[in-house]
């Protein structure tokens, strides 16, 4: 089962980005072709049956999974970046991240009204981060068809708050 594979793969760092804090480490699985494939399978097997249009990967590890899976899906991928990064007009929106705040960006020709957005990440904790790019999605008339993270920390409860939206979560890994 994939769970198991990624779950040996991640690496847990102790205090960082500061003191407290076990951050999930994905680059080991970058390193290994065949799970990043097997990971867009399994993506691609959840998924079925929901109909999307386009994949909005979050800045920045959303994006090394998100255009593959776009890819993929033979669907647009389109970026939600940090503010300043993006070079065209753009919608923005705050969001209040585990260890701060930013705002995140969007280009304004990034969804046509309608379209069925899933929004990807590489891991869920608070839903911050994830919270502010639906809203960016919604701004533009959007619909959120689901979302699809590799990890999930379930203990932080963001999935209550991200079933309002959709039934549509995946997570490959799951730590409660």
């Amino acid at each position: 089962m994939i769970s198991k594979e990624l779950d040996f793969a991640i690496r847990d760092i102790a205090d960082f980005p500061k003191p407290g804090i076990i951050f999930k480490d994905i680059t080991p699985i970058l390193k290994d072709a065949k799970l990043c494939t097997a990971v867009i399978d399994e993506f691609v097997k959840q998924l079925e049956g929901i109909e999307i249009d386009v994949v909005a990967g979050i800045e920045s590890r959303g994006f090394l999974f998100g255009l593959m899976l776009a890819n993929r899906l033979q669907i647009p991928f389109v970026p939600i970046r940090k503010k300043g990064k993006l070079p065209f007009t753009t919608v923005e929106e705050p969001c209040e991240l585990e260890y701060g705040s930013a705002i995140l960006e969007l280009h304004e020709d990034a969804i046509i009204p309608g379209q069925r957005v899933l929004i990807h990440d590489d891991l869920l904790a608070t839903g911050g981060t994830v919270s502010a790019a639906t809203r960016l999605v919604q701004k533009l008339d959007g619909v959120v068809a689901g979302y699809a993270f590799v990890i999930s920390l379930d203990f932080l409860n963001a999935n209550d708050k991200l079933k309002q939206v959709s039934q549509n979560i995946i997570s490959l890994v799951s730590y409660k």
